[in-house]
């Protein structure tokens, strides 16, 4: 790349100029896909810029949004910084407490609303939060001077010409999703996110005839920069998926040629394939496994015999491109972020032929501070620091000789949390350095490897420290457990909150004749996750596995509060909930 990024604008002023004509957002409607081009989109962004203006908006004013991924979301990303203003997404299944918290902490001037609904909702905040001046919603009607609609009408009748903001601006305020407490703000300036484009520019570029099918919230970090922002600095396409009941369905709609997801995700897929696997004929079950098998060793570069080499291409033929075809046929990348992945899961969607590429980073770090890239590849690793940011592993906060904390470097390190200078005095250092709280480790070549995060790390009675998290996303990996929750803290040894995966459960049910019809009592059903348990963490250290374990029938879900909005684990959350049933396994 030539020239580098130093703001937002520039992004879309630089792709809308070199890519006018070609495909950028494609929205579903009556069971069709319409397209809008990156001339078009440009030209409302111009007009709601405008429109912006008309309200008031003026150079560090803070406009948020309570949207998920639509049209209208990144248009008035693109206006709000084309005004100098600060963009705070949030998310539409968020409570509208939490909405209430956001937009008085950050001092919002505008608020943008999805749906009537949302926008009934926040209208009704005008009265309590002084900063708060207009509220406008995506999907009234344009004679509705409050709506989306009727903005752009009047920005274009009374353009506003884009003006650039200095690096070191404030792009927007993402709200962490709160594990603990209530989310903090982080300041992201436009030279954060812009540091994370251009080093995808060097070591990852997508060509224009690449396309994503979004569904990863762009109220979040990874969704926002990695895949709004710079899939449009590369000229790309982004099909935005409607619900996610309709994901596999659209895949094969839009056919996209990289998947930007979260290891949940792509637990799914490896869980769902060889579900899928179990109920065809025995030579196609073989084959598979052995196409796995050798695909594997192929990617690590040992050498394949005749016979090997030619299972593995009979493999690819008639299951590997079946399962391809399900997401389109043209699915060539994953993407994987804000979470570890799981080694097997990863290298099993390897062999199917897409390409994983695992990275790392938070919020704080605009996201990106490792990557997997071309070339530059360890399947099991988060990959190595992205070009400008150096990584540091800190054995002395946690006394071991190999792990550490991860500290980061860079210029995609935030600006700091608003309002929060406690919180800010604990994670950024004198030397800019950032605390990021996990674990991990660096090999010879520099890639990173997560063990864990230090938060979630706990001592056992025995002295003994545990990281749950690996443990869990091994256990997740039987096809009969939909969730679990490793728990043990000052305890003797550890238990398991186990979450059953009921379809899978009612099926082998209905083949042996066994009855799961109260999940927390069937002893039948708890012999069968036992033998899982055993058999998943077979690899771990003893002091690890779970000695015994609580089944429930609810999931855990975004809309119990179980789940973050990116599906990490609310541990406290589960805690309130089941604290009870845990404390027993100990009786």
């Amino acid at each position: 790349m030539g020239d580098k990024y130093k703001n937002l604008v520039e992004v879309l002023e630089w792709s809308a100029e070199k890519y006018q004509e070609r495909k950028l957002f494609g929205t579903k409607r009556g069971g069709q896909w319409e397209w809008i081009t990156y001339g078009d989109f440009s030209t409302q962004v111009d007009q709601f810029r405008g429109g912006l203006a008309d309200l008031g908006v003026v150079k560090d004013d803070k406009v948020a949004v309570i949207s998920n991924n639509r049209v209208e979301w990144a248009v008035a990303a693109y206006a709000t910084y084309g005004l100098e203003a600060a963009y705070v997404p949030m998310y539409e299944a968020q409570l509208p407490k939490e909405w209430k918290f956001i937009i008085d902490d950050c001092g919002a001037k505008v608020a943008l609303c999805a749906t009537k609904a949302i926008y009934d909702e926040v209208v009704k905040l005008k009265e309590e939060i002084p900063s708060l001046e207009h509220v406008i919603c995506f999907e009234l009607p344009e004679s509705n001077p409050a709506s989306f609609a009727a903005l752009c009408a009047k920005g274009k009748d009374n353009p506003v010409d884009a003006k650039h903001p200095p690096t070191e601006a404030t792009a927007g305020f993402i709200y962490t999703s709160g594990t603990t407490g209530n989310p903090k703000g982080v300041i992201l300036a436009h030279s954060n996110i812009a540091s994370n484009i251009n080093a995808l520019h060097e070591i990852f570029l997508f060509e224009p005839d690449d396309r994503s099918l979004s569904f990863l919230p762009w109220a979040h970090s990874f969704g926002q920069t990695c895949e709004l922002h710079s899939l449009i600095s590369m000229g790309c396409s982004m099909g935005i998926n409607d619900e996610v009941p309709s994901l596999v369905g659209n895949l094969a709609e839009v056919r996209p040629t990289v998947l930007f997801a979260v290891p949940r995700i792509f637990n799914r897929i490896y869980d769902g394939v060889n579900k899928q696997m179990q109920d065809k004929p025995g030579f196609i079950q073989s084959l598979f496994k052995s196409g796995i098998a050798n695909a594997n060793k192929k990617s690590a570069g040992e050498p394949l015999g005749v016979m090997a080499g030619i299972g593995l291409s009979l493999a690819d033929k008639i299951i590997f491109s079946k399962i391809r075809e399900k997401f389109g046929g043209r699915l060539k990348y994953a993407v994987s972020g804000s979470a570890a992945l799981n080694k097997d899961v990863a290298k099993f969607i390897d062999a199917l032929g897409i390409m994983v590429y695992e990275g790392y980073g938070l919020t704080e770090t605009s996201p990106i501070a490792t990557a997997n890239y071309p070339d530059n590849r360890k399947i099991g690793s988060v990959g190595k620091a992205v070009p400008g940011v150096t990584i540091q592993i800190d054995k002395s906060v946690t006394g071991d000789e190999v792990d550490g904390e991860i500290v980061i470097y860079g210029p995609n390190i935030m600006q700091g949390y608003h309002n929060r200078d406690e919180e800010n005095a604990k994670v950024l250092m004198d030397d800019g350095g950032f605390r990021s709280g996990d674990m991990g480790r660096l090999d010879d070549e520099g890639y990173l490897y997560i063990t864990g995060r230090i938060k979630e790390q706990y001592k056992l009675e025995n002295g003994k420290y545990v990281v749950p998290t690996p443990l869990e996303e091994e256990l997740k990996l039987s096809p009969y457990i939909a969730n679990v929750m490793i728990f043990g803290a000052n305890k003797p040894h550890n238990v398991a909150l186990v979450v059953p995966d009921m379809e899978a459960v009612t099926k082998w049910a209905d083949e042996t004749g066994a009855d799961v019809s109260d999940v927390s009592t069937s002893k039948a059903l708890r012999d069968l996750i036992d033998g899982e348990l055993k058999e998943r963490a077979a690899s771990f250290k003893g002091f690890e596995r779970p000695k015994s374990f609580v089944v429930v029938a609810e999931d855990f879900t975004t809309d119990n509060g179980m789940l973050t909005p990116t599906l990490k684990l609310k541990r406290r959350n589960v805690l309130k909930k089941y604290s009870g049933d845990l404390e027993s396994l100990y009786s």
